[in-house]
């Protein structure tokens, strides 16, 4: 029995191997493409923090100007996850993306904290980018060196 076991563990675990790169590219990509076609279509649910955001950060623009580039830059990033070899500029314009989409928990603590350690919807939104941090970990761990790539 226990051999059966360690089998069918060991299948698993190798299944997982297979499809933990080609798996966390495309959940990053439909999140980062869905959430920002929802903001490009106007009906993002997260609109009214990013504006919040961008009155309290930027203001060199409009904000309907600011709002479709953020729209497409997020779109592009989850894009840019489905293609082999840009998963270098990928991860890095998503870490920047990620950076600044964390502001919100000390810029906006209204919006963001209900009390202490207890985020609110907005808040529980933004600290789950700790997966999608960790699911590109997975993916760039998978890369290989540029000494070794030459």
């Amino acid at each position: 029995m226990r051999q059966t076991i360690e089998k069918f563990d060991g299948k698993i675990i190798s299944r997982f191997q297979k499809l933990e790169v080609p798996l966390a590219r495309f959940a990053i990509f439909i999140v980062y493409f869905w959430f920002g076609l929802l903001k490009l279509l106007g009906v993002s649910p997260a609109g009214p923090l990013v504006e919040a955001l961008f009155h309290k950060t930027l203001g060199f623009m409009s904000f309907e100007v600011f709002y479709i580039f953020f729209a497409l830059f997020e779109m592009a990033i989850g894009i840019l996850f489905l293609v082999r070899g840009l998963e270098r500029a990928a991860i890095l314009l998503l870490l920047f993306h990620l950076t600044t989409t964390m502001l919100p928990l000390f810029l906006l603590p209204g919006s963001t904290w209900q009390g202490f350690l207890t985020p609110t919807l907005e808040g529980q939104y933004i600290i789950k980018n700790i997966l999608i941090i960790a699911a590109a970990v997975v993916i760039g761990s998978k890369l290989a060196s540029f000494s070794k790539a030459k």
